[in-house]
């Protein structure tokens, strides 16, 4: 029998192009995304768990460290229940640095007085003893990877007996710190010491809320120093006898048998202050005399002869019309255009036109910033005041000649343009700065809280981010530095520094010599500082002229020791007249216009 196999069947089917799909790129991205999102919340929570682990064990050395302390001080009698030179005093020291499974810990003690108010507090208590128990405090501090962490524990005690124990003859010192403008200031750090106290005395401790600090049971002594500060703030303290500070101001401390002795001191947050030197603004002038043809850059029908400028030819072929451009004015420094000048000659039926150009001399200035020069200047004196010497740091001047009449010319004998020139930073100027705060006198007179002497040094500046909130005044000594200051900006000396402030000074030098005045001019109305004021020097046989700076301040130099007359005059103020104004050295005034 045969047998037959069926085969079989096969079947095959192609696919349509497109129907498989791959992993996109925004597939690969998301993915990604999610997987960093996993990786870096895992690696997180790895962290944490690490700190959690690290600041717990710190946590328990701390702990440890603390409560062996307070079981410490619980062992003592009442009488030693005390610190190292603190109030009251005691064997326990008051910081230490101990090293506890591998981390380090500050533990610090402080051990007080407390006046408890059921008897009445102060000169009220009932019985006259405000030493009525301790208060011990314990605070261990390590530093974390969040900053540093503080574990703190507090404890009262009271003598077995009950009965309060008055100290040996003692009184309460009270410290108040507070701002500039005497608002109590808490968190202020306090530093009291008495080295002539038995035991010796030295306290650190901080103001409460209501910027107080106050130490019960200071034994009766004088010579308490207290020093008041805080981070990024002034320092206010007292001061001892010195050779230099015979009376010192305010002096130590001196407590008295069952009386408080209060100090207030005053601090707020630093200044800074930045002094840079600078060279005098000047008047400069560029003239040309004609005396030949070297400052002028092009011509049309005018010659240079006999030291000026006309039109060429002779009378009765005199072209109508001729021009030329001076060659470019740019002086150095240039620090304001002032005015131009000429002396000209104009006969009947001729005349002169002046314009300004840019540097290149293909430019005239526009009519918005020079108002008329479009059509030409006709007179003798334009004022170039409104012109910018950033936008124009150089110019140049066509001069138009005309003539209607062949047989005459005009002519133009010289003109000039005047400009102011400076500053440029002047490097190594020694000068003194001093605050008006004293901390006393001495055989040499007042003694100032802040003085020293500083240096602009080769970059002419100099910075101090150390003032405290005072009215300070810059001196320089022309002796020794051969300059004198000719204007001090942005106010004349001296200048007051508010708390935070941050102030720049630019000093002015000018060559020193033995007697000066420097003349500042205000509004009466605004105290602003008045530009371009006239201030007039005169005496007999002598008159000299000066116009005060941006900065409202006139410099006179090489003056003579004498009684002078100082004439003062503005636009819109009433001029002022004052006789009898003494120059000797370097003197100042100071002028009020109504």
């Amino acid at each position: 029998m045969q047998r037959k196999f069926a085969r079989p069947a096969t079947s095959y089917k192609l696919l349509a192009a497109g129907s498989l799909r791959g992993v996109t790129l925004l597939d690969t991205v998301v993915g990604t995304a999610l997987m960093l999102v996993i990786f870096l919340g895992i690696a997180a929570v790895f962290q944490l768990a690490v700190d959690v682990v690290t600041n717990n064990k710190a946590r328990g050395g701390a702990l440890a460290l603390a409560n062996e302390r307070m079981e410490y001080i619980r062992s003592l009698s009442y009488t030693s229940i005390g610190t190292v030179g603190g109030i009251p005093a005691g064997a326990i020291a008051q910081s230490e640095t101990v090293v506890v499974n591998g981390v380090t810990h500050t533990r610090r003690t402080v051990v007080v007085y407390g006046d408890d108010p059921k008897d009445g507090t102060g000169a009220a208590d009932s019985n006259g003893i405000v030493e009525d128990y301790k208060i011990a405090k314990v605070d261990v501090a390590w530093v974390s990877r969040n900053g540093t962490r503080h574990l703190v524990l507090v404890s009262r005690f009271e003598s077995l007996s009950g009965m309060e124990i008055t100290c040996a003859p003692c009184g309460t010192l009270t410290i108040h710190a507070v701002n500039a403008a005497s608002q109590p200031l808490p968190g202020a750090s306090v530093s009291i010491e008495n080295a002539a106290a038995s035991p010796a005395i030295s306290i650190h401790t901080f103001t409460n809320e209501s910027g107080t600090a106050q130490i019960i049971g200071a034994p009766v002594a004088s010579g308490y120093s207290v020093v008041v500060t805080k981070p990024g703030f002034s320092t206010a303290r007292t001061y001892s006898v010195t050779s230099q500070n015979t009376n010192p101001n305010p002096s130590n401390l001196t407590v008295a048998n069952n009386q408080t002795t209060t100090g207030t001191f005053a601090i707020d947050v630093l200044g800074t202050k930045s002094v840079n030197t600078w060279t005098q603004i000047l008047p400069g002038t560029w003239t040309d005399t004609f005396t030949d043809s070297s400052n002028i850059a092009t011509s049309a029908s005018t010659t240079v002869t006999a030291g000026s400028v006309r039109l060429t030819g002779s009378s009765g072929s005199y072209p109508a019309l001729g021009n030329f451009q001076s060659i470019t004015i740019s002086p150095a420094s240039l620090n304001k255009w002032k005015t131009f000048t000429a002396s000209i000659s104009t006969p009947a039926q001729t005349g002169i036109l002046f314009r300004f150009y840019d540097g290149s001399g293909s430019t005239p200035i526009p009519d918005s910033v020079l108002p008329g020069n479009s059509a030409g200047f006709a007179i003798s004196t334009v004022s170039l005041l409104n012109v910018s010497t950033s936008t124009y740091p150089s110019i140049r001047i066509m001069s138009e000649l005309s003539s209607n009449d062949p047989a005459v010319t005009p002519s133009i004998d010289s003109y000039s343009v005047l400009y102011d020139y400076g500053p440029d930073p002047l490097p190594n100027i020694a000068f003194t700065l001093r605050g008006d705060k004293t901390i006393g006198s001495g055989p040499s007179g007042v003694v100032y809280k802040y003085s020293q002497n500083l240096n602009s040094g080769a970059g002419a500046s100099v910075s101090t981010s150390t003032l405290e909130w005072d009215t300070y005044t810059i001196t320089v000594n022309g002796t020794s530095t051969a300059y004198d200051i000719a204007s001090s900006c942005a106010s004349p000396q001296p200048e007051t520094i508010l708390p935070a402030a941050s102030q720049t000074t630019n000093l002015f030098l000018a060559a020193h010599t033995v007697n000066s005045l420097l003349v500042d001019v205000r509004s009466s109305a605004t105290s602003a500082l008045i530009e371009d004021a006239t201030v007039v020097l005169s005496r007999t046989g002598f008159a000299a002229t000066s116009t005060t700076d941006t900065c409202g301040q006139a410099f006179f130099g090489g003056l003579t020791s004498a009684s002078t007359t100082v004439k003062t005059s503005a636009a819109g103020y009433t001029t002022k007249t004052q006789s009898g104004v003494s120059v000797g050295g370097t003197s100042q005034l100071s002028v009020t216009l109504n």
